[in-house]
C-alpha cells in the first residue's frame, strides 16, 4: 500500500489545495526541504518560492509567498499569504508585474520608492513565471 499523507495549502482567502500526497518539496528560509510520509513533526518558515507536490495523479506546482509550514502526524499544513497553482497563473499579468517592479527598482531613488516592497514584488513575479514554466516543462 502506498504511503500518503495529507497536505493543506491555505491562504487568508481560501483553501488552495487539500488532499493526499506522496511528497512535498518546499522553499524554506534555510533552503528547499522535502516531506514524506511519517516525517518527524516540525514547524518552519517559508520564503517566496515554488511548492512541488507529488500527488496520486502526478506533479502539481504552486507559486507561494512567504508563510509557515507545520508537519504533524502525517499532515502538512502550509499557511501562506498567496498561493497559485501553475495552471491558474496569468503569465502576461506576471510579466507585467515583473516589469513594473524592475522599473521601480531601477528608477532614480526617491523617498516615494519603498525598496523592500519593490524587491518583494519582483521576487513574487519571478516566482510566478518560474512556476508557470515548470508546468509547461512537465
Amino acid at each position: 500500500m502506498e504511503k500518503l499523507f495529507k497536505l493543506e495549502i491555505i491562504t487568508p482567502q481560501r483553501v488552495v489545495f487539500s488532499g493526499p500526497v506522496r511528497q512535498v518539496q518546499a522553499p524554506g528560509i534555510g533552503g528547499r526541504f522535502g516531506i514524506l510520509y511519517n516525517h518527524t513533526p516540525f514547524l518552519t518558515t517559508l520564503q517566496i518560492g515554488a511548492l512541488e507536490v507529488d500527488t496520486e495523479s502526478g506533479k502539481k506546482w504552486f507559486a507561494t509567498s512567504g508563510g509557515f509550514a507545520e508537519v504533524m502526524e502525517n499532515k502538512m499544513s502550509v499557511l501562506v499569504e498567496t498561493a497559485e497553482e501553475a495552471s491558474e497563473i496569468d503569465v502576461q499579468r506576471a510579466q507585467a508585474a515583473r516589469e513594473r517592479a524592475w522599473k521601480r527598482l531601477h528608477q532614480e531613488r526617491t523617498a516615494d520608492i519603498d525598496l523592500a516592497r519593490a524587491q518583494a514584488a519582483l521576487a513574487r513575479a519571478i516566482n510566478r513565471l518560474t512556476v508557470a514554466e515548470q508546468r509547461a516543462r512537465s
